[in-house]
């Protein structure tokens, strides 16, 4: 009886410690397939990203938005530059050659969005504000917003300086501003040249619009960069 009472515990343990298995086995191929099911996803997400985009965006306009938004840092309704144009991109589908049907678009936008509507509300059944928004914001993106400037002492302060005087107003100081703080990437006093081939078309590997502005410097020209890129 004693064997028989040893034995049965021993086959209890047997089916406990199979049930155990089984469960982590259980949870284990649940959490691999998950994991296998998002990767999916992800991986049929990772193809759907804009490939090409023609940026018809005229000077004129550029400036007309950026003045919109530097114009209403601080306020209660501060307006993105970007936004304007993606707005007036989904509007005349990304021609901006007609500047006064251009204008009137920026500036039904501006007048919405200080009224109190939101882009969301401004922009809602446009199905193509998106793409825009998505294709300009990789173009114009981190071109304007806070930035610090040095600058000499009574200038800071409002003052004009005349010749001479920067060495006795002491050393110059960082001023915080907003605005357009694309900066030329060439070192200051170094000479360059330049042709304004933005928009040429260009034929090596497929047919295009040349979305660059060649600059020629000289050999031995420091180059300076303001923010972090990555180069392939």
């Amino acid at each position: 009886m004693k064997n028989e009472s040893i034995f049965k515990r021993l086959i209890l343990l047997e089916i406990l410690f199979l049930t155990g298995l089984s469960v982590v086995y259980f949870y284990k191929n649940k959490e691999v397939h998950c994991l296998a099911s998002t990767a999916a996803e992800a991986g049929g997400q990772a193809g759907e990203f804009i490939k090409w985009v023609d940026f018809q965006v005229t000077a004129e306009a550029l400036e007309k938005a950026y003045e919109y938004d530097r114009d209403t840092y601080g306020q209660e309704v501060h307006l993105n530059w970007i936004e304007l144009l993606a707005y007036t991109a989904a509007r005349t589908g990304g021609e901006f050659s007609k500047e006064t049907l251009v204008n009137s678009y920026l500036e039904e936008a501006a007048a919405e969005l200080s009224g109190g509507k939101t882009i969301e509300e401004l922009t809602e059944g446009m199905k193509y504000y998106g793409y825009y928004l998505e294709a300009y914001t990789a173009v114009l993106g981190g071109m304007v917003g806070e930035y610090e400037i040095q600058v000499p002492a009574k200038a800071s302060a409002g003052e004009t300086q005349g010749e001479g005087e920067a060495d006795a107003a002491g050393p110059p100081v960082w001023e915080k501003r907003y605005g357009l703080k694309a900066f030329l990437p060439i070192a200051k006093d170094f000479p360059y040249s330049d042709y304004d081939d933005f928009g040429v078309s260009r034929s090596y590997g497929y047919r295009r619009k040349h979305l660059g502005h060649d600059m020629m410097g000289q050999v031995g020209t420091p180059i300076y960069i303001l923010t972090r890129i990555k180069v392939f």
